[in-house]
C-alpha cells in the first residue's frame, strides 16, 4: 500500500480502499465536517453505522463533497434492534434515506448477538442474512460483511448463506489481536477491518508506543495504524480534527520492523479487552 488510494479486493473482485475514517460518537453536524475533511485530504473510504445517528451527516458530506458517487466508497451498519428479515429490510431502507444514496458499497451486521434476541440469535441472524442477499443480489450494496463476529457466529451464519461475508470488522490495535478470529477470517477470504486502531485512545498514554514513536519520528497515531496495515488489517481512525484527519493518512513512506511489530501485539491489556458480543447489553 502506497497511498489512500490503493486497495485491498474483497473476495468478490470489490476493491476497498485500504484505510478509511470512522465517525463513531460524532454528531451529525461534526461528521459532516470530519468526512468533508477526510474526503479534501484523498480517504475515500467512509464508515458510520446507524447505531450512530450520524448518517444524515455522513450523506450531507458526501453530496457535499463535490466528488462522483463511485469515488467514495460508504460503509454502515445495521442496528441491533433490526435484526430479522423484515425488520433489516425495513432498516437498509432508513439508513439510505438518512444517507441519500441509491447504493451502499458495504453493509454489516454490527453485533452478531445483541441482547434482545440471545434466546434465538442464530434464527434472527440467519433472517438478517436472508435480507441482506437479497439487497445484494438486487444491487443495493455492493459488498456485504459482518462485525464482532467470532468464528463461530459466522459458522452459525454459514449454515443457511449462500454468500460468504466479505469482511469481518473487529476491535484490533496494541495488545489486540484477535488472532483465533483473524486466522478463521483470513483462511476463508474474509478481509479483517480494525475498528478502534488506537485502543479508543489509550495507545497514546501507553510508554512503550511512545518510545516507537521516538524511533520513528512518528505520532503514537501513524504507528498504530502502520501496525494495523502490515497486519493485513484495514484501519478505520476515527478523528474530527482535520490535522490529526491529516496525520492518520501519512503512514506510507515507513515501515516497522519485525521485532517491533511484534512489541506492538505483545502489548496485552494495554488497550482493555475485545469486546465479547456473546455477553454485551445492548
Amino acid at each position: 500500500m502506497k497511498s489512500l488510494k490503493d486497495t485491498f479486493q474483497l473476495h468478490n473482485g470489490v476493491e476497498i480502499p485500504c484505510v478509511g475514517l470512522g465517525t463513531w460518537q460524532s454528531p451529525d453536524e461534526t461528521a459532516k465536517n470530519a468526512v468533508l475533511s477526510a474526503l479534501s485530504l484523498g480517504y475515500r473510504l467512509i464508515d458510520t453505522a446507524a447505531a450512530y445517528g450520524n448518517e444524515r451527516g455522513v450523506g450531507a458530506a458526501i453530496a457535499a463533497s463535490g466528488l462522483k458517487r463511485e469515488e467514495i466508497f460508504v460503509t454502515t451498519k445495521l442496528r441491533n434492534a433490526a435484526h430479522g428479515y423484515q425488520a433489516t429490510m425495513e432498516a437498509f431502507e432508513g439508513s439510505m434515506e438518512r444517507l441519500g444514496l441509491e447504493y451502499l458499497d458495504l453493509y454489516l451486521i454490527h453485533w452478531p448477538n445483541p441482547v434482545q434476541f440471545r434466546t434465538h440469535w442464530e434464527e434472527s441472524t440467519a433472517g438478517t442474512w436472508a435480507a441482506f442477499e437479497e439487497l445484494y443480489k438486487a444491487g443495493k450494496i455492493r459488498a456485504i460483511g459482518v462485525s464482532n463476529f467470532m468464528p463461530h457466529h459466522i459458522e452459525t451464519l454459514m449454515k443457511t448463506a449462500a454468500v460468504k461475508p466479505m469482511v469481518n470488522q473487529l476491535k484490533l490495535c496494541p495488545g489486540i489481536t484477535q488472532s483465533e478470529t483473524v486466522s478463521y477470517c483470513k483462511a476463508h477470504g474474509i478481509l479483517a477491518e480494525a475498528y478502534s486502531p488506537f485502543g479508543t485512545g489509550a495507545a497514546f498514554h501507553n510508554a512503550e508506543m511512545q518510545k516507537l514513536a521516538e524511533k520513528y519520528g512518528r505520532s503514537i497515531g501513524q504507528i498504530c495504524l502502520r501496525w494495523s496495515l502490515q497486519m493485513g488489517f484495514l484501519p478505520l481512525p476515527k478523528s474530527a480534527n482535520p490535522m490529526r484527519i491529516k496525520e492518520n493518512g501519512e503512514i506510507f513512506d515507513f515501515e516497522l520492523t519485525d521485532s517491533d511489530m511484534n512489541i506492538i501485539a505483545g502489548l496485552a491489556g494495554s488497550c482493555g479487552e475485545a469486546p465479547d458480543p456473546d455477553n454485551i447489553l445492548f
